[in-house]
């Protein structure tokens, strides 16, 4: 293949992996328009992007036995973590607004430092505490009075467990297809938040089921179908950049349909740690 193709080809999985995380950060701005309770709208979520990866994996043959109880146990619990991670999203966005939630979904690798023993290191720490306090500037005062500060514990929750599910699916990245993986723990998120149907009252109205539809099936199995096809032809540290783009995106699609316009600590925060998510992506191992 000749370098010109090459880079033709390098520029198109760019271009689609943009694309891709702009629909992942549609989710939350959709998330605002539907009006039934986070756990729903997370259930939903997870409902409709299961259902079209298994339809997809079925008519693609897809092989969905795993290799030991030992993966299906590891997955089902990554999947409950995923439930945990969804709900807690879109509660922060709910309580607070698209810029704290996609912004304190940011931190992740702040948790990563720490989860991970062999990467703790003087510059990791370094890096963990510029993230904390780029946290810190945007939350406006310490009181679980405060919607905004409440919006900030459950978007660091959403970080914290993005990060464990990071960890797994970095184990289970080598010997599944990306669309096996997140059919199981889609799936098994599903199943766990479904009780919340009944446990939880809320009344559904049209807006809410087409919202729900569209976060999962756009913003979530055809949006992570065609990030993970489109990394595989892209530098490592290309893609952690390109990701880290869903929370400018968001707060974009925020300001121009939500009418949300960031204040000074949030942007000033935002900016923190967005800064050190791309030097950090710049600076890891492809």
């Amino acid at each position: 293949m000749s370098e010109k193709s090459m880079s033709k080809d390098t520029r198109k999985n760019v271009i689609l992996l943009h694309i891709a995380v702009m629909c992942f950060s549609c989710s939350g701005v959709i998330g605002q328009y539907v009006q039934v309770p986070a756990v729903q709208v997370a259930m939903g979520r997870v409902i409709c992007s299961s259902l079209l990866l298994l339809a997809i994996s079925l008519v693609c043959k897809d092989k969905l036995t795993l290799d030991s109880k030992k993966d299906y146990g590891l997955m089902i619990l990554t999947g409950v973590v995923m439930a945990i991670h969804w709900s807690s999203f879109f509660q922060s966005i709910q309580t607070s607004s698209v810029a704290i939630g996609t912004i304190t979904f940011s931190t992740f690798p702040l948790f990563l430092t720490f989860l991970e023993p062999e990467k703790i290191c003087g510059k990791n720490i370094l890096n963990a505490l510029i993230l904390l306090m780029g946290v810190l500037i945007t939350i406006p005062e310490f009181s679980v009075e405060n919607k905004v500060t409440i919006g900030i514990l459950w978007g660091m929750l959403a970080s914290f467990t993005y990060a464990v599910m990071t960890l797994s699916n970095r184990y289970f990245s080598s010997r599944y297809k990306g669309r096996t993986i997140c059919l199981y723990e889609q799936g098994t998120a599903a199943i766990a938040l479904l009780p919340a149907l009944v446990l939880v009252k809320a009344e559904w109205r049209p807006v809410d089921f087409a919202g729900v539809a569209t976060i999962g099936f756009l913003c979530t199995a055809i949006a992570y179908s065609l990030y993970v096809t489109a990394q595989k032809g892209v530098k490592a540290q290309t893609a952690g950049i390109i990701s880290g783009m869903e929370t400018v995106y968001g707060i974009v699609f925020a300001l121009i349909f939500l009418r949300e316009i960031p204040t000074v600590r949030e942007l000033v925060g935002g900016a923190v740690i967005l800064g050190i998510a791309f030097y950090s992506s710049l600076h890891s191992e492809d």
